[in-house]
């Protein structure tokens, strides 16, 4: 039986260290290579040709795991992409699946778990735990918030915990400019203050 290729794509050493060794003294699964940025693993994958890259979500400066997902599924041959993190917001979980991730695990999932999951995806298929599919088939099934750019940039503005003024300066506009904006953002997502629109932003990946 031919093994599965992986790269790991972690940007702390230690962590790649942990992963790599599930795999040692295992027949079926190699992994050929390390990368510590999503800028790294692009590369190194033109080159080594994995079957599954097990990629980080966060890799500090640069491309995030998701950016890094969507670059590798770009290639070809593209190899699956395995989320492996510690972060499960839905808005990222749906980013990464959108990206062409082949599947999403938090650092908690058992060991063997993750061998299971390498196979599973560099045999076609899609990775999710019972719990995750649910919350995307959520996240997808919701009606998306459609903000116009001004109204983006008056919340990200927000997010930042600029105040009104703060917001009018950078922008060039009137308080009372900035204020309409925001009754229009709280309007769409459903808030009733500005730490809970902010919040739902996040939340749903409108920011």
């Amino acid at each position: 039986m031919t093994a599965v290729r992986v790269l790991l794509v972690d940007d702390h050493p230690i962590v790649r260290a942990g992963v790599r060794s599930l795999f040692d003294h295992r027949d079926d699964v190699e992994v050929v290579g390390e990368a510590a940025s999503g800028e790294e693993a692009v590369a190194l994958a033109r080159h080594l040709h994995p079957d599954v890259v097990l990629c980080d979500l966060r890799l500090g400066a640069g491309m995030d795991g998701v950016q890094t997902t969507a670059a590798l599924r770009a290639q070809d041959p593209a190899p699956a992409v395995l989320i492996l993190t510690t972060f499960d917001r839905d808005a990222e979980i749906l980013g990464a699946v959108e990206a062409g991730a082949a599947g999403y695990l938090l650092k908690d999932i058992a060991p063997d778990d993750i061998v299971r999951a390498v196979r599973a995806a560099a045999s076609g298929g899609l990775v999710l735990t019972p719990e995750l599919s649910e919350r995307v088939g959520q996240v997808l099934r919701a009606p998306r918030v459609r903000l116009t750019d001004r109204e983006l940039d008056v919340l990200r503005l927000l997010a930042t915990g600029a105040s009104n003024r703060e917001i009018a300066k950078t922008l060039f506009v009137t308080e009372a400019t900035v204020k309409t904006h925001l009754v229009h953002v709280f309007e769409k997502l459903g808030a009733d203050s500005r730490a809970r629109a902010v919040a739902i932003a996040r939340e749903t990946g409108v920011i």
